[in-house]
This record gives structure tokens, sequence and C-alpha cells, in this order.
């Protein structure tokens, strides 16, 4: 069951729409943490970093960098692990170790490859909306049937990352679609926001991080057997 935190109250019938959609005329995707739980791979390759350089590193900064931009991960990354390296080299050292986790396994999240098969049947395009760069993507796509996304947004293509409304709005746009008729599904708050702040209702599905209520957010406990027909009813 989906929850509205707005007010606490259980969701209205499916047939109580007021829009002419039924449901979302597009599903615009978070990767780590929604599609895949890679977040452990991010801090297990943190912590390599941290022995490497001689760097402090705790479980807490790991989880305070969930959901944002690369480079402003890298950043944080020179100055709370207290390393003399380069952002950017910071940034290719952190994707070469999550890059070699995940052409191990790719850790999918509960329900997720299940439900774009869902989407995928039902004719509902799917974007995904990652923060993460191209060359950590692509092994995640190649486990997926061709064209399961049409658009993909990283954070190589955009000028401005999470929390900022661009990844969303740049989804949406290459869609063809307004933002409003769009579901996004994320599982931070700074991705929820970036979603939010486009103009999209979003499905927040918690993982590593607490995420705080909104006025566009409808949480779910799992992605498995989630309604979106019901979830769209919430906006």
């Amino acid at each position: 069951m989906v929850t509205n935190r707005r007010s606490g109250a259980l969701p209205p019938a499916v047939g109580d729409q007021t829009s002419h959609l039924s449901g979302p005329a597009a599903v615009l995707w978070d990767m780590d943490g929604t599609l895949v739980d890679t977040e452990p791979y991010w801090i297990a390759t943190e912590y390599e970093m941290a022995e490497r350089y001689g760097g402090r590193w705790t479980d807490a900064d790991a989880l305070n960098l969930v959901g944002n931009d690369l480079r402003t991960s890298g950043a944080y990354i020179r100055e709370h692990m207290g390393i003399d390296r380069d952002v950017d080299d910071i940034v290719e050292e952190l994707l070469d170790g999550v890059v070699r986790r995940v052409r191990e396994a790719v850790p999918w999240r509960p329900g997720a490859v299940e439900l774009l098969a869902r989407l995928r049947a039902d004719g509902v395009p799917c974007a995904l909306v990652t923060m993460s760069y191209d060359r950590f993507v692509a092994p995640i796509l190649d486990q997926l049937p061709p064209e399961t996304f049409r658009v993909v947004v990283t954070g190589d293509r955009v000028d401005r990352g999470k929390p900022h409304p661009e990844p969303y709005l740049t989804a949406a746009a290459a869609l063809g679609l307004h933002p409003e008729d769009c579901l996004a599904i994320e599982d931070s708050n700074t991705g929820a926001k970036s979603a939010e702040a486009a103009g999209c209702l979003v499905l927040v599905v918690e993982n590593h991080v607490p995420v705080l209520p909104g006025d566009r957010r409808v949480f779910a406990a799992s992605l498995e057997a989630v309604d979106l027909a019901e979830v769209w009813s919430l906006r």
C-alpha cells in the first residue's frame, strides 16, 4: 500500500481521480538506491580511498552523499576525508571502484525489474535520471532489455545536478512531456527535491536514508507490486 505523508490518510480509490490521465504519462527513474542498491558499493569505495590516502571517513559522511551530484560528492570527500586530491580525480576513482563492483554483480532493488517490465508491456515510456556518469550507467543498462529507457540523463550530461530540477526537466522534455504528467521514483531527499521542483509527482521508496514528507511526495515501502494508478491518484 502507498501512503500520502501530507495527511497520513489512506489513499482514495483509483476511480476518484480527477485528471484525464489514469496513470502517469511516463515514469522517470532515479538509479542509485532506487533501481539498483549500489550505495554499499559507493561506501566501500569511499572507505578504500580513505585507507589509500590516509584520510578519515565515517558512515555518517557516506550517507551525507546519497543522491548528490558526483562533483559535489567529490568536493565533500576532499574536505571531510582530508585528502589532497583534485575533485575530478576523486570522482574518477570513485567510479573506477563502483564500476568494478557492478560488473561483478548488479544489485537490483526489490520489484524494480518487474515494474520496468510491466511498464514496458503497458507502453508507458521510462527515463533514467541519475547523477552517476555514463560509464557507470552502461554496465547496468546492459543487463536490461534494449530501449528499457527511452531517455537517459546522467550527471555528466547536465549543467546543474540534483537537487536542482534540471535533470528531471531535461528528461521530461526529451520525452516530449510536461513534468506534471510524469511520475518520478526516488529514494533520497536530494532526488525528491529535484523531481518535485521540476513539477513531477514523486514516489518515494526509502532505502539508506529517511526522506522528509512533501506536498508532491507519495511513499511506498517497496516497488514490489506497487500500483502506480493508486500512486497517481494521490497527486
